[in-house]
């Protein structure tokens, strides 16, 4: 079974722009998203990614947390193409910027579209536990926050949230993944 744990948060400012080893253009749209989600007709999402000449589809246990099934697997870009372009409700782009901080790497995803002003960071760990560094850009802990699930973000965009979402307290649960 595959586990990701990852934990996710929101950053203090743009200092880690600095520290960018690469990046890389990013476009999703969900086969099973949250609408289905939300009213509990299925128990995860289906992801299709593609960065690049890369595309990949992901299934993602619907829960919130730092711990959940996953799978990823590659596939034809083109069929990757047609699946965003046809089965999709809505697409998600970003830009994915990889910043390595003492040997972790943080994903920092820079979204675009109605997404935009939106700047998230996640790092992956070997377990739930583990100790990684903080750098000083890093800002609040949104990993149980429902709403910055990428999933959600299709169907309530950054820019269409209240002061209220964006300010809310960590452990605000949200709506599921």
């Amino acid at each position: 079974m595959g586990i990701e744990i990852e934990r996710k948060f929101i950053l203090h400012d743009d200092s880690w722009r600095t520290q960018v080893q690469r990046s890389e253009r990013i476009v999703q749209g969900y086969l099973v998203g949250a609408d289905a989600l939300t009213a509990g007709l299925a128990r995860a999402s289906v992801r299709v990614r593609r960065a690049g000449e890369q595309a990949w589809l992901n299934i993602k246990a619907a829960r919130l947390g730092v711990e959940r099934a996953e799978y990823d697997y590659p596939i034809p870009p083109d069929d990757a193409d047609t699946l965003l372009a046809t089965l999709c409700d809505g697409v998600l782009s970003k830009w994915r910027h990889h910043v390595r901080v003492d040997g972790t790497l943080f994903e920092i995803d820079e979204f675009l579209g109605d997404n935009t002003g939106l700047v998230v960071a996640e790092v992956e760990l070997p377990h739930a536990d583990a100790m990684f560094p903080r750098p000083p850009w890093l800002g609040r802990e949104v990993s149980t926050l429902g709403r910055y699930y990428n999933v959600n973000l299709i169907a309530h965009p950054y820019v269409r949230w209240t002061q209220a979402e964006r300010d809310a307290a960590d452990g605000e649960s949200a709506g599921c993944c």
